[in-house]
């Protein structure tokens, strides 16, 4: 016969004598986050993400001229501009609120009292035309 050896079987594999298992080279690799990219401009913000907690921060109080101001403006325009420029000044120097409000009854004091003058010498015009031309009727004939 022959002196071939009959053929060895191999030898189990130990836990140490396992290979990793490689990479698949067939598939694409996974997509990598571009550093550089732009975020999308028509993307939709999370409604439920959980909103900034600012706590302390409130608006500054409003100054209480400026509110005066406003309102004399429509019932008296002159005490309108006298407390809107109170007002403008006190906001500049303490940084309360409500510069809006005080520049809003400045301007319009200003405006209702122009109205006023305006319609007074319109007003005062009418009447000293009307008695210099005499078309007043008399009673005594």
């Amino acid at each position: 016969m022959s002196d071939t050896p009959p053929p060895v079987p191999p030898a189990p594999q130990t836990p140490d004598a396992i290979v990793p298992p490689q990479p698949n080279p067939y598939v694409a690799p996974a997509a990598q986050p571009n550093p550089y990219a732009q975020p999308d401009p028509y993307a939709q913000p999370n409604p439920y993400a959980a909103q900034p907690y600012a706590a302390g921060q409130y608006a500054p109080a409003t100054n209480t001229l400026a509110i005066v101001a406003l309102v004399l403006a429509f019932v008296v325009p002159l005490g309108g501009i006298i407390c809107g420029h109170i007002a403008l000044g006190q906001i500049k120097r303490t940084g309360e609120g409500g510069h809006g409000l005080a520049l809003a009854g400045t301007v319009l004091g200003y405006v209702f009292v122009g109205l006023t003058i305006l319609f007074l010498i319109i007003y005062f015009v009418v009447i000293f035309a009307v008695v210099a031309n005499g078309s007043y009727s008399s009673y005594s004939s």
